[in-house]
């Protein structure tokens, strides 16, 4: 999305497993009134292998899976996503937990991305409408060029703390699991919801799932997405390559406020194949710019396969849309930054909005007791092999 970018700097994990979580040594040992959770294993590959070492979250602020390290081939230990100074402990207040999304890995319940609607008069939030029913959201966020409009963005658990945590050692890594009893999201939402997470680490892998659940006497729309950003280890952008299997990309009004207007256009076609990434080994980011959702998606194996190859490092990550409901995938790539957000998500953006005239914006519909998850894992790999 279009945000500044401030991240986390890890360190280098233990070589010995540890027995349960371990706070992370590169953040202070409590975020959001929550112990930081550090998961970790043993390197088994002898450097031939890239594998996965660790991973950091921080319960305090909607179980964010805050960074990933892994051991690569030919560069050691590195950091996964976009390693920059701790946003948590610089800028301003956030009331709505916004600094969640600017860097690592923050989660996106009830809803990823935008979403526009009426605003109240002193301009702090907005009504939306669903199945007749009225929403009242935090307006917080906004484009920087003047008169941008306010709108809500990225959902309402940015800096809820979770519970119920349990940390289990496995055969090769260690599982986190957590609950957000998040109710009526602070009443902001028609029904109440229940969100377990699993977060599960092992070196071939990192699988994330939250599964919501209607506790309440309401039906209600729910979405589930994230924000991770992803390094580029080499940090030469220009010939990082991006495999995105959506077929259509979804128009909207300007790079600032990044609101869809509704028209879907196929990649190959739109502005001669510009945004067309479809590709099975990707196309070099070079100088473009994104801000963009891509939809009608073709799965491999049935999963949503996005690749970020990065072949001056001899990395790749595919980042894989496990659930069905994964509809779409935001993606997020300024030109001056080493880094690519890559959000599966279930919507398109501003999913309650008249501009779709009643298309499937992917928003689900729980009916009470029902629930609906969302499953994505990562996976390492060295590029031609």
């Amino acid at each position: 999305m279009t945000t500044s970018t401030i991240g986390c700097k890890s360190s280098p994990p233990s070589e010995t497993p540890a027995p349960g979580a371990q706070p992370a040594a590169s953040a202070p040992d409590k975020i959001g009134g929550s112990d930081v959770i550090k998961l970790q294993r043993k390197a088994t590959g002898n450097g031939t292998k890239p594998e996965f070492l660790t991973a950091t979250i921080l319960p305090g602020r909607g179980m964010n899976l805050y960074q990933i390290t892994a051991n690569v081939p030919g560069k050691g230990e590195i950091p996964i996503f976009f390693d920059l100074p701790d946003q948590f402990t610089t800028g301003p207040d956030d009331t709505t937990g916004d600094r969640s999304f600017l860097g690592g890995g923050a989660f996106l319940v009830p809803y990823p991305n935008r979403i526009r609607g009426k605003l109240s008069p002193d301009g702090k939030t907005l009504t939306a409408e669903w199945h007749g029913k009225t929403l009242t959201l935090p307006a917080n966020w906004a484009g920087k060029l003047p008169g941008a409009e306010p709108h809500a963005m990225h959902g309402l658990i940015l800096k809820t703390p979770a519970e119920s945590l349990n940390t289990e050692t496995t055969a090769d890594g260690q599982t986190q699991t957590g609950v957000i009893h998040a109710g009526d999201f602070g009443g902001h939402w028609p029904s109440k919801t229940d969100l377990t997470f699993t977060i599960a680490l092992t070196g071939a892998a990192v699988d994330t799932t939250i599964t919501a659940k209607n506790v309440g006497d309401e039906d209600e729309p729910m979405a589930i997405g994230w924000h991770p950003y992803f390094a580029i280890p080499s940090g030469d952008r220009k010939q990082a390559r991006l495999h995105i299997p959506g077929e259509k990309l979804a128009l909207v009004n300007n790079y600032d406020d990044v609101f869809p207007t509704g028209e879907l256009v196929p990649v190959k076609t739109y502005k001669d194949g510009q945004y067309d990434y479809t590709a099975p080994d990707g196309k070099p980011l070079a100088d473009a710019f994104l801000d963009d959702n891509f939809s009608t998606l073709k799965r491999t194996d049935g999963n949503v396969d996005v690749k970020l190859i990065d072949p001056a490092a001899a990395y790749g990550i595919n980042i894989l849309g496990v659930s069905p409901e994964i509809k779409t995938i935001q993606v997020y790539a300024p030109p001056t930054k080493q880094f690519v957000a890559v959000e599966e998500q279930f919507n398109f953006g501003d999913p309650f909005g008249k501009e779709w005239k009643g298309l499937d914006t992917g928003m689900v519909t729980l009916k009470p007791g029902q629930s609906v998850t969302w499953h994505t894992r990562l996976e390492l790999f060295i590029p031609g092999k």
